[in-house]
């Protein structure tokens, strides 16, 4: 068949997707099921992919998507509600207001900040879920708290989960690791310095609403460029974010209470230090617990990580067998952070079982979307769907493909909802077409990761993790309009930096 014919049928999934989330505003718990039954229909009958095929594939989606996706998603909701229930976020938000009653500055210290370091140790949702609850918590509108979220996780997403994105990429690619570390960290310098800016004109729809905070939204940018730059350059790909977001944070809240007094309230007297420990106990544990058992710490990292499942599952060509890691996985650290915590704060086991159990019943919708989009991603990789859309993109842009080359990247993120995912259907291919223009290879490959930064705003799992924090289940569409704009905005401006990259290096 055609290649441009069969590029045209590849995509229609994804126009069908975007179609009715976008123009129709149907929930995605409906809209990626129908993708999902098109997207196995043609494969089976136009890719001719054996039935017994295309169905173990969607069922190896099936669990990925649980695990370790959507177990992130309870696990970090899970944590969410329990706080609710023990009143500790009652204690949490009037702490964040001691730091500030700006709503623009707790949108830095929450979506930016904080996202931006749960992004860099944990990824698998955690960035928009944790943030997103909490700031709809705290008074925030439910959509624009997860649209806040969803477009503060861009560039983080690139070195998060302590830098897998980049180190797979470069596997994949075949290329050295640190050289390609940098090329993402030179391409998306200018996006974590602009993104802070965007965060605030959209807190108060204004660019106006930078009036009296933009000393401290430049350095809420410059403060994770810089340390993720030169992290970038000199040590690799797992430390980079990691390290901005902390950098960031901190210069933030600092920034906050020396410069911005006038927007910080006393500490409730009734509120002792011990109410305050507790309170943040679960989040201070998540955050111990997936430190520990990160590949910061090697001899605890690959101990834990030994816990595994091997699963085959798909039978057709190129077949990986799933690997399903019971404890050194962030959903099942964050469950049993939350349950420690719980213990400590005197909860109940019953009653924290319950709570768990509620939210499981609470998420139902978001777990047929999750699982639907990522049996759909599964099948259009295994089938030669994806590759069919690449390989026409290719051969009608030519020496102009640095330009799409982010553009491609971003359609695997918003197809697979992740980074990492994305990287692993187009890095190679990014690599080929490098080597037949002449382009720097490791440049071009770079922009794969650096684009599916951008799509990770609009993927439809993405979304799903934000609606289901912030209780706005059935409102995708709602944010998917939002998110859409800032995505092509993002992806224009990449596509223009790496196709002028390219010219010179």
């Amino acid at each position: 068949m055609n290649t441009y014919l069969l590029f045209a049928i590849g995509i229609l999934p994804i126009v069908l997707l975007m179609f009715f989330l976008g123009l129709l505003k149907k929930p995605a718990y409906i809209s990626c099921p129908l993708a999902l039954l098109l997207t196995f229909l043609l494969a089976i009958i136009i890719w001719d992919m054996p039935l017994i095929f295309a169905l173990t594939a969607a069922i190896e989606g099936i669990v990925v998507g649980l695990w370790p996706i959507m177990i992130v998603i309870i696990a970090a909701i899970f944590t969410y509600n329990l706080a609710v229930e023990t009143k500790s976020m009652d204690v949490i938000r009037k702490m964040l207001s001691t730091v500030t009653t700006d709503d623009r500055i707790q949108v830095l210290i929450l979506a930016w900040g904080f996202g931006g370091f749960l992004e860099s140790v944990a990824g698998y949702g955690t960035a928009v879920a944790i943030p997103a609850s909490i700031l709809a918590s705290m008074g925030f509108d439910p959509v624009f708290a997860a649209i806040i979220c969803l477009v503060a996780n861009t560039v983080p997403t690139a070195f998060g989960a302590v830098g897998i994105p980049v180190t797979t990429l470069a596997k994949v690619s075949n290329l050295d690791v640190l050289p390609l570390s940098y090329a993402v960290g030179v391409q998306l310098f200018i996006f974590i310095i602009l993104i802070p800016f965007i965060l605030i004109i959209m807190t108060r729809r204004n660019i106006k609403g930078l009036k009296g905070v933009f000393g401290i939204t430049l350095a809420a940018g410059l403060s994770f460029a810089i340390p993720q730059l030169v992290a970038s350059k000199y040590l690799g790909a797992e430390l980079p974010a990691l390290l901005g977001s902390l950098c960031s944070m901190t210069v933030i809240i600092f920034m906050a209470k020396v410069f911005h007094k006038d927007k910080t309230s006393k500490l409730d007297d009734t509120i002792s230090a011990k109410e305050c420990i507790l309170a943040w106990m679960p989040y201070m544990l998540i955050f111990l617990f997936i430190i520990l058992t990160s590949p910061l710490f090697p001899g605890i990292y690959e101990f834990f990580s030994k816990i595994k499942s091997v699963i085959p599952i798909y039978r057709g060509e190129g077949a990986k067998a799933v690997t399903i890691k019971w404890i050194s996985t962030p959903g099942m650290l964050i469950i049993f952070a939350t349950f420690i915590g719980g213990l400590i704060q005197r909860v109940s086991i019953a009653k924290m079982l319950h709570v768990f159990v509620d939210t499981v019943k609470q998420l139902k919708k978001s777990i047929v979307t999750v699982l639907s989009i990522v049996a759909m991603a599964k099948i259009m990789g295994y089938s030669g769907m994806i590759a069919s859309i690449a390989i026409v993109l290719v051969n009608i842009t030519g020496k102009f493909f640095p330009f799409i080359s982010p553009i491609i990247g971003a359609m695997g993120t918003f197809v697979t909802g992740s980074d990492t995912s994305s990287n692993i259907l187009f890095g190679a291919l990014q690599r080929e077409v490098a080597d037949s223009i002449g382009a720097n290879p490791y440049w071009l490959v770079g922009a794969n990761t650096s684009g599916a930064t951008a799509g990770k705003m609009i993927s439809p799992q993405s979304i799903a993790v934000a609606t289901s924090a912030t209780g706005m289940i059935g409102a995708e569409g709602k944010i998917f309009n939002s998110t859409i704009k800032f995505c092509i905005s993002y992806i224009l401006v990449l596509g223009a930096l790496v196709y002028i990259g390219s010219l010179f290096l």
